[in-house]
């Protein structure tokens, strides 16, 4: 579906709804992202502020008030942290939610979409790649930085704003519900990728398996760690977390693996040719040197030893996800041409495979940091 045009009338009667320094010089679209529809407000008085516009996306979340009290909490606590480290600078360091006029921390358009407003972080930077071992540091440890600081925040006070997201029971059920029905016609293209994914069935279940008996916790989770929702500083040190909307409770490991899917693998997400998907090792080292850094006070050592299923479960779930999608017709993810779901999905085995192969050296490289012991 074509997202809409807004005017600057129209945008500007949602910002009127907020008190904001200064005024708008003019609204205009900033970023790349495909859910939520953003804005930035460059400010016409250079001593104030510039603000971040947002359009919630309405069909992704669909109790967009959780979403909104979600943030409200975990900013909140982050802050409350910040304030007590020395030379720490919350404002900068942790996304600023806005209350509008009214008092509440979102707006509602004429049509009943909702709007929120942040301050806009200036002087900072984000990255779709990874080509430093020092971007990769920085990436771990504010990942990580995350993760601690949120330990004590009660998981009761977090909303589960999309339900099982990274349940690979949920997803494994939806894949063979598509496989049985085959509306697309496509199920006898794809035998070597329905092998794949029942060969692995039950190792990729290990990490809910071990929650479910209570050998891990769960905890406040991203759920979206790619590297670009990190903002690094001109010095390429981590500043800001980003894109809390599908903050909710989860398993440490996820954030874990989800963040090393996008940093370890030296290919693009669809790669057609499969022999160009190669492992950056030292990449994924420093990311795990960052991370570690950061956590290594309050995990436990069962997560520990989650944190390397997690490498393995989250390319093998996106992989899940686009093979689905390509039994089903390519109903969900927007794709370039016909058979790109089925792309995507052999690229993210490929990486599942090479990340077999190095089984021992990824284990390796997360254990040594740690002590201990077998589940």
């Amino acid at each position: 579906m074509e997202k809409k045009k807004f005017t600057q009338t129209e945008l500007t009667g949602i910002l009127n709804k907020y008190k904001i320094a200064g005024g708008a010089k003019d609204i205009i679209p900033f970023g790349s992202g495909h859910i939520n529809e953003t804005f930035r407000v460059r400010n016409i008085q250079i001593d104030c502020p510039d603000y971040l516009l947002q359009k919630i996306n309405g069909n992704v979340f669909h109790n967009i008030p959780d979403v909104i009290d979600n943030i409200r909490n975990v900013t909140h606590h982050l802050k409350k942290k910040l304030i007590q480290i020395p030379g720490a600078n919350p404002d900068k360091e942790v996304l600023t939610l806005l209350k509008a006029k009214d008092g509440k921390y979102f707006v509602l358009d004429e049509e009943g979409g909702y709007w929120r407003l942040h301050y806009f972080l200036k002087h900072t930077r984000s990255y779709d790649v990874v080509t430093t071992k020092q971007q990769a540091f920085q990436g771990g440890k504010a990942f990580g930085k995350f993760q601690a600081y949120l330990a004590d925040l009660p998981v009761k006070k977090i909303h589960e704003v999309i339900p099982d997201f990274h349940n690979i029971d949920h997803r494994i059920n939806q894949f063979k519900s598509a496989l049985s029905q085959d509306l697309a016609g496509r199920k006898d293209k794809i035998s070597r990728e329905i092998d794949f994914v029942i060969e692995r069935e039950v190792e990729m279940r290990t990490i809910i398996k071990l929650g479910n008996e209570g050998k891990i916790p769960l905890r406040i989770t991203h759920n979206d760690t790619k590297f670009n929702n990190v903002l690094l500083d001109k010095n390429d040190s981590a500043q800001c977390v980003i894109d809390l909307d599908t903050v909710m409770p989860g398993y440490v490991a996820y954030d874990f693996g989800d963040a090393v899917r996008t940093i370890i693998n030296s290919a693009p997400e669809d790669e057609p040719n499969l022999e160009n998907i190669q492992l950056n090792v030292p990449l994924f080292e420093a990311f795990t040197e960052g991370f570690i850094n950061e956590t290594s006070e309050f995990l436990t050592d069962n997560e520990v030893l989650t944190l390397g299923h997690g490498v393995f479960l989250l390319p093998f779930i996106m992989g899940v996800r686009f093979l689905t999608d390509y039994l089903n017709g390519d109903i969900y993810y927007k794709t370039s041409f016909a058979e790109h779901n089925i792309q995507r999905s052999r690229a993210q085995f490929e990486l599942v495979r090479k990340l077999e192969q190095n089984r021992k050296k990824i284990t390796e490289i997360i254990y040594n940091s740690y002590e201990v012991k077998e589940i």
